[in-house]
């Protein structure tokens, strides 16, 4: 297991940042390596973000000075979506079948936490987000069934899309992780537009389905001092309270995204007008 510190980068500076500066700050460029979890540890917020991908052999979550506790989950909860093929993720004993697109919320004091792939040549792609924790809920499984789905945008704004809100106060409790998917239907390419900032929390994106040749530009920074990050497939965006988040690909795409922070309230939202935008 690896992971690597991200520190937190002030406004004023980020707005000097060139493309290489601004993508080794907030980019997570390798998520999912075979056999192996990779960790970033991100003083925003001190969000966890990363990536399990086990082959022929199970893979255990192991704690990190950073972390600083004996378990990883002592003082921490977990969400974990599959993004991959069939697996399972064995806490303390108990074991939950992902399939793809599954979630599960795991909870703070978890000690022994396991991953494992159906097939090696197929494997699941465990993405994970971790958050402090301040209380025990109760480990549980998510799969978009059990989400609350949100239909939204229309075809002339080029934004159709569905939302599964999973790790979510009328879903599944959490001390602080707020959790969900969004789909973009085929012909539909923005996501999140008019922009918005929450300086209450901050939030990380993973984009995927995408295919090779396709990119995702995300668009983050203060309002009125835009920078923009062109992003591949299983990639993810570190996204501190005070920048926008919002992104538009050459193709249809989907997105987990992560919250953590002062609140729970999905609609608290700092909405940004069009005119604000520079």
């Amino acid at each position: 297991m690896s992971i690597e510190v991200r520190q937190v980068c002030h406004p004023e500076a980020v707005r000097h940042f060139s493309s290489a500066e601004l993508r080794r700050h907030f980019l997570i460029e390798s998520l999912f390596v075979p056999g192996r979890i990779t960790l970033h540890y991100s003083h925003i917020d001190r969000l966890v973000v990363g990536g399990a991908t086990p082959t022929s052999q199970s893979i255990v979550l192991e704690s990190h000075k950073q972390i600083g506790s004996p378990n990883f989950l002592d003082r921490r909860e977990l969400g974990v979506v599959n993004l991959g093929g069939a697996g399972r993720v064995q806490a303390d004993g108990v074991t939950y079948e992902l399939g793809p697109r599954d979630a599960l919320y795991m909870a703070m004091g978890t000690k022994d936490v396991r991953f494992e792939s159906d097939d090696a040549n197929a494997p699941a792609k465990f993405y994970l987000v971790s958050t402090p924790a301040h209380a025990r809920f109760e480990t549980t499984k998510i799969g978009l069934d059990r989400a609350r789905r949100l239909d939204l945008g229309d075809a002339a704004n080029g934004n159709v899309r569905t939302i599964f809100q999973m790790i979510h106060p009328e879903v599944c409790r959490s001390a602080q992780l707020v959790l969900g998917m969004t789909q973009l239907k085929p012909g539909s390419m923005w996501n999140t537009m008019p922009a918005h900032v929450h300086d209450r929390r901050s939030e990380v994106y993973v984009y995927f389905d995408l295919q090779p040749d396709a990119r995702v530009f995300h668009f983050m920074g203060e309002p009125d001092e835009t920078k923009h990050l062109v992003v591949a497939n299983e990639q993810a965006i570190l996204s501190p309270g005070w920048s926008i988040h919002s992104g538009v690909g050459t193709s249809n795409y989907a997105f987990v995204w992560a919250m953590g922070g002062d609140n729970q309230d999905f609609a608290d939202m700092d909405m940004v007008p069009m005119d604000a935008l520079r």
